[in-house]
C-alpha cells in the first residue's frame, strides 16, 4: 500500500488494540482487516493525524452536507455483528469516502458502496483503487435507496444512524440476510440487526451508540398547527 502505510502502521495497531479490541470485537478476520486497511487513506490530507482517533471524523468538503467516517469501534462492533461470511455479498449504505466498505470488502466476496455525494463518491472509488480492492462497485444513490437493482444482499451495512425505519433497505435483504446500523428511532440510539427469515423482519438491539444521521435518513419533521 504505497504512500499511506509507512508513517500510520503504529497508529492503526494502537486503534486495534486501544479501542476496537477493547470493545468486545474477537473476531480475528475484522481486526485482521482493520490492521491491513489504512485509514488514513480516506480521510482529506490536512485530517491525516485524527484518522485513527475515536471520533466521527467529517470527510465532508465543500458546501455540502458534513459527512463522517463513523467511530471505528462502532464500525467494527457493527461488522462482527453481521458476521459477514467470505463469500457474502455486502451493501454499504452512506459510504462517504468508503472506509467502512474496504474494511468490508476484506470480509466479504462482493461489496457494493452507495453515497449520494458525488465528490464523496468520486474520492471513495479513488482511495479503493489505490488499495486494489477490486471487490467494491461504489454507486451514487440516496442513502434511503438502497441499491434495487443489483438486491438482494447477504449483508447491508448503514454507515451512520438512522431516524427512520429502513423499510427499503430491509426489503433488498436475502431471506437470512442481515442489515446492522445505528437506529435513532428512539433515544437513546442503538446499533439494531435487522434479519429476514421466512418474509418476516426480526428487530434486535444490539449496544448503544451515538453516530451521525445519514442525508435521506431524517425524520420528517412533524408540523405543529
Amino acid at each position: 500500500m504505497p504512500g499511506f502505510s509507512s508513517g500510520f502502521s503504529t497508529a492503526r495497531q494502537k486503534m486495534v488494540d486501544g479501542q476496537v479490541r477493547p470493545s468486545d470485537v474477537t473476531d480475528i478476520r475484522i481486526l485482521d482487516a482493520m490492521l491491513a486497511v489504512p485509514r488514513e487513506a480516506f480521510v482529506p490530507q490536512n485530517q491525516r493525524a485524527l484518522a485513527y482517533l475515536d471520533l466521527d471524523l467529517d470527510v465532508g468538503e465543500g458546501p455540502s452536507a458534513k459527512r463522517f467516517l463513523i467511530k471505528p469501534v462502532v464500525t467494527a462492533k457493527m461488522l462482527q455483528a453481521a458476521e459477514i461470511k467470505a463469500g457474502d455479498s455486502v451493501l454499504v449504505v452512506g459510504c462517504a469516502t468508503g472506509y467502512a466498505a474496504a474494511v468490508a470488502a476484506k470480509l466479504a466476496g462482493q461489496v457494493t458502496a452507495t453515497e449520494g455525494d458525488s465528490a464523496l463518491a468520486a474520492k471513495a472509488k479513488d482511495a479503493l483503487l489505490q488499495l486494489g480492492l477490486g471487490n467494491v462497485t461504489v454507486r451514487v444513490t440516496a442513502a434511503a435507496e438502497g441499491d434495487p437493482a443489483n438486491a438482494p444482499y447477504d449483508v447491508i451495512v448503514l454507515n451512520g444512524a438512522t431516524e427512520i425505519v429502513p423499510d427499503r433497505l430491509c426489503g433488498q435483504l436475502k431471506e437470512g440476510g442481515r442489515l446492522v446500523g445505528i437506529f435513532a428511532t428512539t433515544q437513546p440510539q442503538r446499533a439494531t440487526i435487522v434479519t429476514r427469515s421466512h418474509g418476516d423482519f426480526g428487530h434486535r438491539a444490539l449496544f448503544d451508540a451515538a453516530v451521525p444521521v445519514l442525508p435521506g435518513m431524517e425524520r420528517l419533521p412533524a408540523f405543529v398547527f
